[in-house]
């Protein structure tokens, strides 16, 4: 909305012009967005008390017990917050924009639907019933995005200049899979209080980058990365990296918030569509690489159970297993953020290692 007032003002006052720029908007939708969470943020915990308390977990240490009646459904919170900071600052003519919208709705809403089965009946919707919801918000999605923007289809390989093959369509199945992966991945690592937070935070960082980059034609050039057009997915970074800073301000240890399925499974989704819009998809193998451990070390305990009978971990995903070894909460959330920050400094490498 600013960003168009300001365009059509701008021939009276030509100051106004810098909210033409990318990095200007880049911050305000930042601060706008951590500033919503400061302004608002205790009125909606007082109210999600009221409405959202959860009620003990399965399948987690006996130390989550503190953590009953602790509000959930965060997510609510953080996507209103992207949404009202999106329709201030960014430009509502771009597709990508409006894709990306559309993803964080249709996976919020297969994660309010999740939460809220948890709260009535202690149980979310089936995994299978989850699993088919996601595919069909994937695909809902991926195709929007296909029809209205008409991207490459290309997969980018880091560290290769001349390797990036045409998936034609595969594309739409490759696409299908990131967003669910992604989405799945940020789930199971929402386990401690500003674990996935923080980690989402580096991401969002990572990637808000990488659009600019990638939205620029001469950075582009200079970096020898596809040029994606996607110069305004930099504002929705900045919205969900202001957004995730707002809520780990409530987050952090001890929680007065949960995020809850809501929030991780539609910033999963989100942060996996901006890899792609980017075409840089590849590369969340190494800057989401803590989302990847936290995936892999799930799969590895089912896989060992069921094939060997015994566990690799005492608990997955792996936060659990170093919960019950012996690791403070606060100690395992900080080191695991200081790990993912390291990735996303070898992410941002990587680029110019090609």
């Amino acid at each position: 909305m600013v960003y168009h007032i300001a365009l059509y003002l701008k021939q009276y006052w030509s100051f106004l012009n810098v909210f033409h720029y990318i990095s200007v908007r880049a911050m305000c939708v930042l601060l706008t967005s951590f500033s919503l969470s400061g302004l608002f943020g205790g009125r909606f915990i007082r109210l999600a008390q009221r409405l959202f308390a959860s009620k003990p977990r399965d399948y987690v240490p006996d130390s989550h017990k503190i953590k009953q009646n602790i509000p959930t459904m965060g997510g609510i919170f953080i996507l209103g917050n992207v949404l009202i900071s999106l329709l201030l600052w960014g430009n509502l003519l771009n597709m990508r924009l409006w894709v990306c919208i559309l993803a964080l709705l249709l996976f919020g809403l297969i994660g309010f639907l999740d939460d809220w089965h948890k709260l009535k009946r202690k149980r979310g919707i089936s995994s299978s019933h989850k699993f088919g919801l996601q595919l069909i918000a994937s695909l809902i999605t991926v195709s929007t995005w296909l029809l209205l923007v008409k991207p490459s289809t290309r997969l980018i390989f880091p560290f290769f200049k001349h390797l990036h093959p045409d998936l034609g369509h595969f594309f739409l199945i490759w696409a299908i899979f990131v967003l669910v992966a992604c989405s799945n991945a940020v789930n199971l690592t929402d386990g401690l209080d500003g674990l996935a937070t923080s980690a989402l935070i580096t991401n969002f960082g990572v990637f808000s980058l990488i659009a600019y980059a990638a939205g620029h034609a001469k950075i582009a050039a200079y970096l020898q990365i596809p040029f994606a057009g996607s110069g305004e997915l930099t504002i929705l970074g900045g919205a969900l990296l202001g957004a995730c800073l707002g809520f780990l301000w409530y987050n952090t240890y001890p929680a007065q918030i949960f995020m809850g399925d809501v929030g991780s499974i539609s910033l999963g989704a989100v942060l996996g569509l901006m890899a792609l819009m980017t075409k840089q998809e590849l590369l969340f193998l190494i800057a989401g690489g803590l989302f990847v451990l936290e995936t892999v070390s799930v799969i590895m305990q089912v896989g060992s159970f069921k094939l060997r009978g015994k566990r690799l971990f005492k608990m997955a995903p792996i936060h659990h297993h170093f919960e019950l070894i012996g690791w403070p909460e606060t100690k395992i959330v900080v080191r695991f953020a200081i790990i993912s920050i390291i990735l996303a400094l070898l992410a941002l490498m990587t680029l110019k290692i090609r």
